[in-house]
């Protein structure tokens, strides 16, 4: 028995210590438990992460830039072709083609302002009972944004004379920070060419919650400033005088700039047309009215230089003139086949020069 014991005895002297160490190597077996923060090594490779959204749309719009390279640099040609020649011309030459330009996309955004309505309006603020109060003015403000004034780089809210109001929901966004998201995009791709640059932010526009009744023409008359941004004779690139087919909203990016491009060069083409019959014209109405005397023919053929639609009283408000001097003058103007009537009626008619 004693021998017994003593064996006992032998295989377990120190019973503390045998359980501490059976514990230590338990835990050097649970591999898989985490260890503490300041034991965790930092060796991990960083793993993929996401492009700011930014970013993101900014590549997709420069691949697409460059699959339309050399269709963007001959448009970018014809559009400096036009602000040289504007550049050169008379202040009425913008007057006009801003005129045309708004009314154009006055049909596009399905406001549908005809061109004697939106000269009546600007000229006089003439309205008739037919006419939608909200539409002139949203065209009428495209006709002030396209003919001059800061662009929406200076204050977009200025721009679009859209401001917040003093006391607003909490559960209502402020515009301000709509229109920084699209400000922030915009600044980000400052290395794309304004033409780019001026597709992307128009088909942004709604995106960033900046649409409203009418956002079409804000978003159009806004792109068409930014394409024009390193510009001094085009204060706008034309977007709607051939159709606006460049302005429809499907496809992505590629397929969006490719019809933007081919829709600015259509209306950039228009445009020079347009220039080109009204510079004939004032050549040939100098010659003709060289035999009249007074200032009243060389206001008048300044008028319908700037304005594509005339009537006696715009014309009268225009030049100074006496109702009796602007009726004579027009009247010989019409038999000279410089002017033709175009209404057909024997009140509130409307003149235009007859470019031929």
């Amino acid at each position: 028995m004693v021998t017994q014991a003593s064996s006992l005895t032998d295989d377990y002297d120190d019973p503390l210590i045998t359980i501490e160490e059976d514990e230590e190597a338990h835990e050097d077996d649970l591999w898989f438990l985490p260890r503490s923060l300041e034991e965790e090594p930092d060796d991990l490779p960083p793993g993929p992460r996401a492009e700011p959204p930014d970013t993101a749309v900014v590549e997709d719009w420069a691949k697409a830039e460059g699959v339309h390279a050399a269709r963007l640099a001959r448009v970018a040609g014809r559009l400096g072709a036009l602000d040289d020649r504007l550049l050169r011309g008379p202040e009425g030459w913008r007057h006009r083609l801003a005129l045309i330009e708004a009314a154009d996309l006055s049909w596009f955004a399905g406001d549908r302002v005809s061109s004697d309505r939106l000269a009546l309006w600007i000229s006089m603020r003439l309205s008739g009972a037919q006419d939608d109060p909200n539409a002139l003015a949203r065209v009428g403000w495209a006709v002030r944004r396209l003919t001059g004034g800061p662009g929406p780089k200076a204050d977009l809210a200025a721009f679009l004379d859209r401001r917040d109001p003093e006391n607003i929901e909490d559960s209502a966004e402020r515009f301000e920070d709509r229109a920084g998201g699209w400000l922030d995009v915009m600044a980000a791709a400052k290395g794309l060419h304004p033409i780019t640059r001026a597709c992307m932010g128009y088909h942004l526009w709604s995106l960033a919650g900046l649409g409203r009744h009418g956002d079409q023409i804000e978003a159009a008359v806004t792109a068409s400033r930014i394409a024009t941004s390193d510009g001094s004779g085009a204060i706008f690139a034309p977007l709607a005088m051939a159709g606006a087919g460049g302005l429809r909203v499907s496809g992505l990016p590629p397929e969006r700039l490719a019809r933007w491009l081919d829709g600015m060069n259509s209306a950039i083409l228009t445009a020079m047309r347009t220039l080109d019959d009204i510079e004939v014209w004032i050549g040939r109405a100098e010659n003709v009215m060289a035999q009249l005397s007074g200032r009243t023919p060389v206001a008048l053929r300044k008028v319908f230089t700037e304005w594509p639609l005339v009537s006696a009283p715009m014309a009268e408000a225009m030049t100074g003139a006496s109702r009796a001097a602007v009726q004579r003058n027009l009247a010989w103007m019409e038999a000279s086949g410089l002017i033709r009537e175009v209404t057909g009626h024997g009140r509130y008619r409307m003149w235009k020069a007859d470019l031929i």
